[in-house]
């Protein structure tokens, strides 16, 4: 079961990283003066959501299960990583992006949507590119 949500978590992380550049890209795009707020935005903004949720629910199953994460081991490069750096960056990404999504439902004009979308979604995929597990950063960290 371990290596399952492992591999589950990994690769979906790829489709998560490709929604949220798509989703940064639009927004920006939009912002910066060409067409309004349409139901496709919409809709992959509501993906990109859901895709990162998604994520943060199969991450908190391995928080629990994982031998990565040990609090009696945060003296150690690794374990520090993934039971604090890991899952800190990660919920702050998380709730970055889902606060993004909220306040620009709100918005009533299509450009104040398409900025709050561009912030929140851009700083969410910043701080979630930081906190990945990459394999030239992290010792045992692969590609998938």
């Amino acid at each position: 079961m371990y290596s399952g949500l492992v591999h589950a978590h990994s690769g979906l992380r790829w489709i998560a990283l490709v929604l949220l550049l798509a989703a940064v890209a639009v927004a920006i795009g939009k912002w910066q003066g060409r067409s309004g707020y349409t139901d496709g935005n919409r809709k992959l903004y509501l993906f990109t959501l859901i895709a990162v949720h998604t994520q943060l629910l199969l991450g908190l199953a391995l928080f629990f299960i994982s031998p990565k994460v040990n609090f009696s081991l945060l003296s150690e490069k690794l374990y520090r990583f993934y039971t604090v750096e890991h899952t800190a960056g990660m919920l702050i990404a998380i709730i970055l992006v889902t606060i993004g999504y909220s306040r620009s439902k709100r918005a009533t004009d299509a450009v104040t949507k398409q900025r709050l979308i561009g912030i929140f979604y851009g700083l969410g995929l910043l701080l979630i590119l930081a906190s990945i597990p990459w394999p030239f950063r992290i010792i045992g960290a692969n590609w998938f």
